[in-house]
């Protein structure tokens, strides 16, 4: 198997997984957290829907600076609403699939660098980062399903049943 077929499937089943995610996500609690330390529930949300764009950048560029200099850096507006978060999921996993399209699996062979204020954090193959990319995913929609226990919104099942969905 092509290692471009093999990332558009673990997407898909991916996006599937994250939109479930994404309907619980209530009203209102952008800034709630479970801790002081603890990552912002709108910030995680949008991560989760949004992580799809990181794999298209490890495909279109060489490189990313996650702490460049002022100025440099555009995020976009968060999404509040589980509807605005599902349409952001839609369109970044649109735009990754396009990518994967327009790629080969030489180039995903090829070497690309993550920076934070100009230094390289890692460097790897790109297919090595767009899997690590796929864990992390995993990892924060995980946690955002925590998050949604800790709230009182339903937890879909994901993996198999949860306590509030017995069929997957």
């Amino acid at each position: 198997m092509k290692l471009t077929e093999f990332f558009r499937e673990e997407v898909d089943r991916e996006v599937e997984r994250s939109r479930k995610a994404l309907a619980q996500v209530p009203p209102g609690k952008s800034d709630w957290k479970p801790h002081d330390r603890s990552m912002g529930f709108g910030y995680l949300v949008n991560m989760v829907a949004t992580m799809p764009m990181w794999m298209q950048m490890q495909i279109e560029r060489d490189e990313l600076d996650v702490a460049p200099p002022k100025g440099q850096g555009v995020r976009p507006a968060p999404k509040e609403t589980s509807e605005e978060l599902i349409k952001a999921l839609d369109d970044a996993a649109s735009n990754l699939r396009t990518a994967l399209d327009k790629t080969t699996d030489d180039h995903l062979h090829t070497n690309w660098k993550l920076l934070a204020g100009g230094k390289v954090v890692l460097e790897d193959p790109r297919y090595l980062m767009m899997q690590e990319t796929i864990n992390h995913w995993a990892h924060h929609r995980g946690q955002m399903t925590v998050y949604l226990r800790l709230m009182g919104a339903k937890v879909p099942a994901l993996y198999g049943p949860s306590a509030d969905e017995q069929s997957f």
